[in-house]
């Protein structure tokens, strides 16, 4: 099999996994090597400066000892098999990053003898990129879970981030769709990439708390500066995790308070959310040809930025009573029909943090708000040259020349905070969700009639708030 057989395989391969970020990186060159790694984003992301970038994103292998039930590339999946060799793979980024295809590698494999062989093989690559080609550019490496500590250290000390996908929002759904695999066996590498990332940290401190910090974690100056092999940081960029959506039957209450618990304990740098396509037939996941719940998925990454830069936590979101998100209003809106007492805030004197809270309002605008107030008193006019989305947050505020006590029909204000992504989606999304009053989706004639249906459904919770 030719290098670019390969290539197709795994690469292919590799497509489902959407934890791949370079955000936070920035490996500067240091004259002697090539690449660089500013902070930027992913594949077809943007950068920074304005630059879009790329990464290869790839497997080690697909061969793998497991027999995960979800996954194209288990054990008894009948698929081709492909291994690229460290020195392989190695070359293959290089000579794609000199032809300006990609500008970084996201990596990660299946479990290839054992999980202490996988990582051996995707370190030696990391080596070669560092030392041997002396690449600077930005490294994402997937943690092969049941790792050791060692390896995993390896791993950090070359890569920018490195990740180690929960799979699952349960651990009985992980029992039922993953046997070989355990929680601690993926918590624990999490645990050690956080402390590996905090010894790092004491790097950063004045010298007195420097010490402290270190004296209180049993690091020592000397373990942390071995772990920063020519000045650069352990794992620069954090670490992130994956959890798959809509083959186990987990609320969205669930998903969110866990990825919350995540960010909380292990100092996550981010979540992602995986809406799970069917590719392979069993008896427990979703048929093949089913449509995946890409409009679930897009509602939990609007909840998790609620949580990471807004202040929200998951129980002001959704709770026992309510733990699926509306499919008709993003999560920020449905909490402030949900919250009406909260409202109508008034721009001259809130806080940061009740401006955050504004449908329509985020936190550059937020903070534009707080220090263009000072000199002016503002208007609708100037609140939209501050990128505030009016069209949702005028109605949830007060401004120089909107007094308390505007009030416009329900259904205009209940057109304007519907959700056009639902549509982007496709109607047949509405029917994982199944809204209390609303009609399912296979008995709706048309777009059109849809959005009418949602108008009326939201423009009774407008008045009841």
């Amino acid at each position: 099999m030719d290098l670019m057989e390969k290539l197709t395989i795994l690469a292919n391969g590799a497509k489902y996994d959407a934890a791949c970020t370079s955000s936070g990186a920035d490996r500067a060159p240091t004259g002697a090597g090539i690449g660089s790694s500013m902070p930027c984003g992913c594949c077809h992301s943007f950068a920074a400066d304005g630059r879009c970038i790329s990464l290869l994103k790839v497997l080690m292998t697909n061969a793998c000892a497991y027999d995960c039930a979800y996954c194209v590339n288990r054990r008894s999946s009948n698929v081709p098999r492909a291994t690229f060799s460290p020195e392989e793979l190695a070359q293959l980024t290089i000579q794609f990053y000199r032809r300006n295809y990609i500008e970084g590698l996201f990596l990660s494999s299946g479990v290839w003898n054992s999980p202490d062989a996988t990582m051996e093989r995707m370190v030696r690559v990391l080596e070669l990129l560092r030392r041997t080609y002396q690449f600077h550019g930005y490294l994402h490496v997937k943690v092969i879970p049941g790792a050791s500590e060692e390896m995993i250290r390896a791993a950090s000390r070359l890569a920018d981030r490195v990740s180690v996908n929960i799979e699952f929002p349960s651990e009985r759904s992980l029992r039922q769709f993953a046997p070989d695999k355990t929680r601690s066996s993926i918590l624990r590498p999490m645990g050690q990439i956080k402390q590996m990332i905090d010894e790092r940290q004491t790097l950063l401190l004045p010298s007195s708390g420097q010490k402290a910090l270190a004296a209180a974690s049993g690091a020592t100056a000397l373990a942390t500066r071995h772990n920063r092999p020519n000045g650069q940081p352990l794992a620069a960029a954090g670490q992130a995790t994956q959890m798959i959506i809509g083959a186990s039957p987990e609320s969205d209450y669930h998903i969110l308070r866990l990825a919350e618990g995540l960010y909380q304990k292990y100092s996550l740098k981010r979540v992602f959310y995986s809406a799970y396509i069917p590719v392979v037939e069993h008896s427990l996941l979703p048929a093949p040809h089913t449509q995946p719940p890409l409009l679930r998925e897009h509602r939990l990454y609007q909840a998790d930025f609620l949580l990471r830069q807004y202040g929200f936590t998951s129980a002001e979101l959704l709770d026992e009573t309510e733990p699926n998100f509306n499919p008709y209003l993003d999560p920020k809106c449905n909490w402030a029909l949900r919250h009406p007492a909260f409202f109508p805030v008034d721009v001259q004197r809130a806080s940061l943090e009740q401006l955050l809270r504004v449908p329509g309002i985020g936190p550059r605008s937020a903070r534009r708000i707080v220090a263009e107030r000072r000199r002016t008193a503002l208007d609708l006019a100037a609140l939209k040259r501050m990128g505030v989305v009016l069209k949702r947050a005028q109605f949830f505020l007060i401004a120089a020349d909107r007094p308390r006590g505007t009030r416009l029909p329900a259904e205009t204000v209940a057109r304007a905070l519907l959700d056009p992504k639902i549509f982007t989606f496709g109607m047949e999304q509405l029917s994982l969700f199944a809204p209390a009053g609303l009609p399912a989706a296979q008995d709706i004639k048309s777009i059109g009639q849809a959005a009418e249906e949602a108008v009326h459904a939201l423009a009774r919770d407008v008045r009841a708030a």
